[in-house]
């Protein structure tokens, strides 16, 4: 981040609703799913601090929640730790005990490169809340395990970046499906025209992407 320049926007409780408000003024659609689905969660959430949060990010990728929560509890316990400890007690913690605990192989290689690169200084998870979006994905995606979706990910939740638009996630591209069209996959191209329209909130309206597919 160049010095002198604002930090980012990140979503508030108050932006997250007023900008919902505005999204449903433009889009009639996504207007029908604010009105089925309530007010947006995001900007609501209590923040972890990056490391700890992309350490989560790992173990539940590919998982679900439910299992995610299990191999994670399971995995504190062996560290004998409540919380994610630094990444320095990781690179202490014997491989073959984190893998007892449910973690797999690939994903103890995933967290401990990025140990590893916490620890060398090559990347600075204090410093992430000061760069814009794209620079947050390059850095990011530096580390093993951690690819785009990972890191769309970390700035919606994480970081509550008011315009990703994650045009990797099926839940994303299934929900506009329902939402816009016949069911039938979308391109990318497609997604992201429309999307124009939910600018400078394209996070809000891939929210309700997912609420898309807990209709019946």
């Amino acid at each position: 981040m160049i010095p002198g320049m604002p930090l980012p926007v990140r979503l508030t409780p108050e932006s997250c609703a007023s900008a919902t408000r505005a999204l449903a003024r433009r889009d009639p659609a996504l207007a029908r799913l604010v009105k089925r689905h309530g007010p947006c969660t995001l900007g609501t959430r209590p923040r972890r601090d990056s490391f700890s949060s992309l350490v989560r990010a790992i173990i539940f990728q590919q998982l679900s929640t439910g299992a995610a929560t299990t191999i994670f509890t399971r995995v504190m316990a062996t560290m004998q730790a409540t919380q994610c400890p630094p990444a320095a007690t990781w690179l202490c913690t014997p491989e073959d005990q984190l893998r007892a605990a449910g973690l797999s192989g690939q994903k103890t290689r995933y967290i401990l490169d990025l140990c590893r690169h916490v620890t060398d200084g090559s990347l600075d998870t204090r410093g992430l809340h000061r760069m814009p979006d794209e620079d947050v994905i390059a850095t990011l995606t530096q580390v093993k395990g951690i690819g785009r979706w990972t890191a769309e990910m970390f700035l919606m939740f994480h970081l509550q970046r008011p315009d990703v638009l994650p045009l990797g996630d099926l839940g994303v591209v299934t929900g506009f499906a329902r939402t816009y069209g016949d069911g039938t996959r979308p391109s990318a191209d497609l997604i992201t025209t429309h999307a124009e329209a939910w600018r400078p909130y394209r996070s809000i309206g891939s929210w309700y992407m997912w609420r898309a597919l807990e209709m019946s």
